[in-house]
């Protein structure tokens, strides 16, 4: 299962107005969890849970090439910037509504604590913080694109 068919799923179950739904497979397994109808409780992340293949020699193929490529991407011309990245799977969005004007430019000041975007998580708009201070370089996605946990968003300048 892809990200674009769990964002598929949580659209689905979010729609269906159910409060919890789980789906398994042999190598897979996601609880999605929702507000029930008029409560107050708000469950912004999906609990998403894998379990092992059954086979011990197909995990160690698939995490060995996908350690070195991860890290070979911060350890790019850009290692001496820090990354602000998605705390969350859900949309980004540079402004806090269509007609209000963005968090934050490239070349932009930021602060410990500045709102720098919004990412919608099931129809909650969660606004994401700077965790540092510094200038902003580069913003790495487009705007109403979805993100995913963990993605990289922006390239800080902390000096």
């Amino acid at each position: 299962m892809d990200i674009k068919d769990i964002q598929n799923l949580i659209k689905f179950v979010s729609k269906a107005e159910v409060s919890e739904v789980k789906y398994k497979t042999k190598d897979f397994e996601i609880t999605i969890k929702t507000p029930l109808a008029g409560s107050d409780a708000v469950y912004a992340q999906p609990a998403v849970y894998h379990t092992a293949p059954q086979t011990a020699a197909a995990p160690a193929q698939v995490a060995t090439p996908a350690a070195p490529a991860e890290k070979a991407e911060p350890v790019s011309d850009d290692s001496k910037y820090v990354t602000i990245k998605s705390p969350m799977i859900g949309t980004f969005y540079r402004k806090p509504s269509p007609d209000k004007d963005v968090f934050v430019n490239v070349g932009d000041e930021v602060s410990v604590g500045k709102v720098v975007c919004v990412i919608e998580a099931m129809k909650l708009f969660n606004q994401i913080d700077s965790e540092i201070s510094g200038k902003i370089v580069k913003i790495l996605v487009d705007d109403a694109t979805p993100v995913e946990y963990d993605q990289p968003l922006f390239l800080v300048d902390p000096s």
